[in-house]
């Protein structure tokens, strides 16, 4: 049977800043998120929950960096895969939101879906594929293993849209909020003579129980008087 973990990254300093993180703008963890991501690395270690086979994740330094920090309990080579990054920011990368917001537009992804974040970006549309086509191919170059991949929030919203066959080219009707370092676990599983998707666990954060869940204020939770926090999807 396969079983799919995607673990979202630590805290990182462009959530904290606020910027528009692609590879320029990510410059990685904070201490905190550094923090976080030991914290599972020793959960894992410890009681071996995951007994992973495949280690995948994405090539933003601050999947990369949680990964790094938590391969040791896991023991796996990484697997560095572009297709499980956070969304394209394209020309925004690098900008400080009220910046690249100020020159590109505020992002809208539920009244504007296929409007790109910045030229070069793309849509929440085009994001929403994307995701869809990397977890049906890793899943299926890895059928019957235990796949961890360590990405972003976005990407784990996204599990959601496809593994529920949600529609998949407008934001859905329910509101996601994935937390640093959580574990999201699905298994692929014989139900009603065909194979299914079925969840698990969702937002597992047990290994942060004492040092709290703090997650920055979304950009569209403040009002115009405010800096914007990070682009909707990394919280």
């Amino acid at each position: 049977m396969t079983h799919l973990y995607l673990i979202r990254h630590g805290e990182a300093e462009a959530n904290i800043k606020p910027i528009v993180a692609g590879m320029k703008g990510d410059t990685g963890l904070t201490l905190r998120g550094r923090l976080q991501a030991e914290r599972l690395r020793d959960r894992l270690a410890r009681t071996h929950e995951i007994a992973a086979d495949v280690l995948i994740a994405s090539t933003l330094p601050r999947a990369r960096q949680t990964a790094e920090i938590i391969q040791p309990a896991l023991g796996l080579p990484i697997i560095f895969d572009d297709e499980v990054q956070e969304l394209y920011v394209g020309e925004a990368d690098g900008m400080m939101n009220a910046e690249a917001w100020a020159t590109y537009g505020t992002p809208d992804f539920e009244a504007a879906p296929l409007r790109p974040i910045a030229p070069g970006g793309e849509s929440w549309g085009g994001f929403s594929l994307r995701v869809a086509t990397a977890l049906t191919r890793i899943t299926s170059t890895h059928a019957g293993k235990t796949i961890v991949i360590v990405c972003h929030g976005g990407v784990i919203d996204n599990s959601f849209i496809h593994f529920l066959q949600m529609p998949s080219m407008v934001l859905p009707p329910t509101d996601f909020h994935t937390r640093n370092t959580s574990i999201t676990h699905w298994e692929y599983v014989h139900r009603r003579n065909r194979l299914l998707w079925r969840l698990n666990s969702y937002n597992d954060i047990e290994h942060l129980h004492d040092i709290g869940a703090f997650e920055s204020v979304r950009w569209e939770d403040t009002d115009s008087s405010h800096i914007a926090a990070p682009v909707p999807i990394e919280e």
